[in-house]
C-alpha cells in the first residue's frame, strides 16, 4: 500500500506554485499518494495533464498567514493546515507536510494528533551539516522555549531513535549542548538532564556548539530556545561567509580565475549548506508524521520534505520511540 501524504498547498511564502511543482517532482521519484490541500481553483491549473489522476485535492478556503497568531489556527477549521492535519488524524493520510506558519503547524499537529505514549513534549528536529559529510541531528529547535530536565532527557531518547531509524546508525551517540564538556558545566536544566541521561546507552556527556559541525556525536540535545538560536545563527554565518566570498572574488581578476577553477568545490559546498536538500524539520513525538518546511521552500525543498515524510512513515520511528520511552519509564 502506498504512503499517503497530505500537503498544505497554500501555506508557503510563494503560494501553491512551488509546492505543486515539488509534489510533481516527488511523484517522479517516489512511490506515494499525494493529497494537496488548499484552493482547488488555484491548484488545479498548476497540475500537468499527465498527473491530474495521480493527485487528490481537498478544498480548503482559508490560509493561515505568517502574521497570524499560531493559536488562531485551532479555531480556523477551514484553513489548509488544519484540514491537512485532520486528514492524518482521521487516518486518511499517513503524514503531513507544510511550508506554512510553523507555529500554527506545530500547534495544530500537537493538539489535533496528540502525543505518543509517555511523550511529555514533542520536539522539532533539524539536520545540520558536519565535517564528516553527514548530518548531525539537533533537537529541539523551536517547539519548546522553556524546558525541564525530563524534557531534555526525552529529547535525547527520541533523537536517538530518529537517528537510528532514519539514518541507519546502529547505536547513535548523543550529546547534551552546554557551555563546556565537563559534567559541572551548564545551567540547572542541563545539569539535571545530565544526571537523567548518565546511564543512557550512547550518551557521551556534554558537548559544545562546535561539536554540532565537527560531527563529534550523532545527536545533540538542547531546549527550543537555544536550538533556534543555534539554527538561525548558523544560517546567518553561512549567508555572511557566502556573501563575503562573492564580494572578494568580484574585486580581483585572479580571484575570479581561482573561483572558476574551484567551481565544482563551490557547487558541492552549496549543496551541503542548502536547506532545500533537507526539505523540512520533523516534529517528533506526535501521533503520526508532521514535517515543518521553510516558508520560502522551493520545489526541491518540498520534494525532499515529502521524501522525509515517506521515510518517517516507512521506518516506523514512532513505534521505536514509544518502545524506548516505555523501557525508560519501566527502569525508573
Amino acid at each position: 500500500m502506498k504512503v499517503k501524504i497530505a500537503i498544505d498547498a497554500m501555506g508557503g511564502d510563494f503560494g501553491p506554485e512551488p509546492i505543486v511543482k515539488g509534489t510533481i517532482e516527488a511523484l517522479k521519484h517516489y512511490r506515494f499518494e499525494p493529497i494537496l490541500v488548499g484552493k482547488k481553483e488555484e491548484i488545479l491549473p498548476l497540475i500537468p495533464g499527465g498527473f491530474k489522476d495521480k493527485i487528490s485535492i481537498v478544498e480548503a478556503a482559508d490560509v493561515i498567514a505568517m502574521s497570524d497568531a499560531a493559536t488562531d489556527a485551532l479555531k480556523r477549521k477551514e484553513s489548509s493546515i488544519f484540514k491537512a492535519v485532520e486528514l492524518v488524524r482521521n487516518g486518511e493520510a499517513d503524514g503531513v507536510v507544510s511550508a506554512g506558519h510553523s507555529g500554527a503547524t506545530m500547534s495544530v499537529a500537537t493538539l489535533r494528533l496528540g502525543r505518543l505514549k509517555h511523550v511529555l513534549r514533542p520536539a522539532l528536529v533539524t539536520l545540520m551539516p558536519n565535517k564528516k559529510k553527514k548530518r548531525t541531528v539537533l533537537l529541539d529547535v523551536g517547539a519548546n522555549v522553556d524546558c525541564k530536565p525530563e524534557h531534555l532527557a526525552q529529547f535525547a531518547v527520541m533523537g536517538s531513535c530518529y537517528a537510528h531509524d532514519m539514518w541507519a546508525i546502529n547505536l547513535p551517540t548523543v550529546g547534551l549542548l552546554a557551555n563546556g564538556e565537563e559534567e559541572t558545566k551548564g545551567n540547572d536544566v542541563t545539569k539535571g538532564a545530565f544526571q537523567r541521561l548518565r546511564t543512557m546507552e550512547g550518551f557521551v556527556g556534554n558537548v559544545e556548539g562546535r561539536d554540532i559541525f565537527n560531527g563529534t556525536v550523532d545527536v545533540v540535545v538542547c531546549d527550543g530556545f537555544i536550538g533556534n538560536l543555534v539554527l538561525k545563527s548558523s544560517e546567518g554565518v553561512a549567508s555572511t561567509i557566502t556573501h563575503l566570498i562573492k564580494d572578494y572574488i568580484r574585486k580581483s581578476p585572479i580571484a575570479i580565475t581561482g573561483a572558476l577553477l574551484m567551481r565544482k568545490v563551490f557547487k558541492l559546498l552549496k549543496k551541503e549548506l542548502d536547506y532545500a536538500e533537507v526539505g523540512g524539520a520533523p516534529l517528533i513525538g506526535v501521533k503520526g508524521c508532521a514535517i515543518v518546511s521553510h516558508g520560502k521552500s522551493n520545489s526541491k525543498a518540498i520534494k525532499n520534505a515529502i521524501k522525509q515524510a515517506i521515510d518517517f512513515v516507512d521506518t516506523g520511528v514512532n513505534v521505536h520511540i514509544e518502545r524506548a520511552l516505555d523501557d525508560a519509564v519501566n527502569k525508573g
